[in-house]
């Protein structure tokens, strides 16, 4: 078979960004092309993913439930369910759940080789 699949059972669901959400780790660094990581990712009420960036890493992040607040340094923009943000490589951003519920994401990181 050259198709890979994986279950939902299969993947653990782990502590992120120090514990301030959780996540799954659907496909790994190195396991599939250029993707970097592709996870989905739990963001309990009140809390961030707080300021960081991928270093020649592209991330895509596609809002599944929730609402709330991404910054940048160029500002502040909110967030809401079928929202698609995309993090160039390098730059920082923050991920805030200001909302009344967990926000559920889907976060793609590509390798850019190009920065």
């Amino acid at each position: 078979m050259k198709i890979i699949k994986k279950s939902d059972n299969e993947v653990i669901k782990e502590e992120a960004h120090g514990g301030s959400g959780s996540r799954k780790l659907y496909i790994s660094d190195g396991e599939f092309g250029t993707v970097q990581g592709m996870t989905y990712g739990w963001l309990p009420v009140g809390n961030k993913y707080a300021w960081h960036n991928h270093e020649n890493v592209d991330e895509i992040m596609y809002v599944l439930k929730g609402t709330g607040t991404v910054k940048d340094d160029d500002g502040e923009y909110s967030y809401n369910v079928g929202d698609v943000f995309m993090y160039p490589a390098n730059e920082y951003h923050e991920i805030i759940n200001n909302g009344e519920v967990e926000s559920e994401y889907i976060f793609l990181r590509i390798h850019n080789d190009n920065n």
